[in-house]
């Protein structure tokens, strides 16, 4: 018979979240798959679990599920965990998930600490519907780019940042989703620090620049969505834009565009080349 492949939730910071069910799977398991085994192996060891480790990260995952798949087929049990929290949410995994499940292996979640549910339950934004969207691209232009496209998403927008980047985010943030957006930067959830800073994009960003520490440790970032009302902007800023694009320059048309309507250029901008695209095709 085959194995079993669990899916375990480590703690994000504070150990009492370790559930008595993971670390009772991980001493069972005949074979835990981590992602940092060094990092791993701390944890392990402060609680007594003695379990053979192998890594599993983005660099190694596609090697590492065909032989965790085969271990399985072995009829061992494998135990997935990350550095921190819920394995796979922006973390290794999805590839020997995918693959146990396609070879008929059971695969069973041990759920535990993750830390976008952590910083979306202590928000105070809405919370139910919300869109999860991970890491933002390092790139300037990328990540502004990225940002563009959700400026009129309706739904709580949640995001990983490394802290070294968190004032260049805050700022591409206002000027993709205006400065008096709602949001909050949760910070060491679960830890001795731990900060839930709540505010305006431009006070956040303000809050930062005056708080050093603000851009250390792990951070989760959610932002307000779009108000219903964005829609009707939209479709005011469309109204204006579109005989506009049809006869003058990009750039002419923006221009002329902010004098009628007083909205913000980036998303004319963003909204002009929707049109000229569209136009082309």
């Amino acid at each position: 018979m085959n194995g079993t492949l669990y899916v375990v939730a480590t703690p994000i910071g504070n150990l009492g979240d370790f559930s008595p069910r993971a670390q009772e799977i991980l001493r069972k398991a005949d074979l835990i798959a981590a992602e940092d085994t060094r990092h791993s192996a701390a944890l392990l060891r402060h609680f007594g679990i003695t379990t053979a480790m192998i890594s599993l990260h983005e660099y190694n995952e596609r090697r590492r599920a065909e032989l965790l798949i085969a271990r399985c087929r072995e009829g061992l049990s494998v135990a997935l965990i990350s550095d921190a929290g819920t394995p796979l949410i922006s973390d290794p995994g999805y590839r020997v998930v995918r693959q146990a499940r396609h070879a008929g292996i059971e695969v069973l979640p041990i759920p535990g600490p993750c830390a976008l549910v952590a910083a979306l339950s202590v928000a105070g934004l809405p919370s139910d519907r919300f869109v999860f969207e991970g890491f933002l691209p390092a790139k300037t232009g990328a990540r502004q780019a990225r940002l563009l496209q959700l400026a009129e998403e309706s739904r709580t927008l949640i995001f990983y940042e490394a802290p070294r980047r968190l004032l260049e985010t805050l700022q591409a943030m206002i000027e993709a989703f205006e400065p008096d957006r709602e949001a909050v930067v949760a910070r060491e959830l679960t830890k001795r620090y731990e900060t839930v800073q709540g505010g305006t994009l431009s006070f956040l960003l303000s809050w930062a620049r005056q708080t050093p520490e603000s851009s250390r440790g792990e951070l989760v970032l959610l932002v307000h969505g779009a108000e219903k009302e964005q829609d009707a902007i939209q479709q005011e800023a469309l109204r204006v834009l579109r005989p506009l694009v049809a006869v003058l320059p990009l750039k002419q048309a923006v221009a002329l565009a902010v004098d009628i309507t007083g909205f913000k250029k980036n998303r004319l901008y963003q909204l002009a080349l929707e049109l000229q695209a569209a136009k082309k095709h």
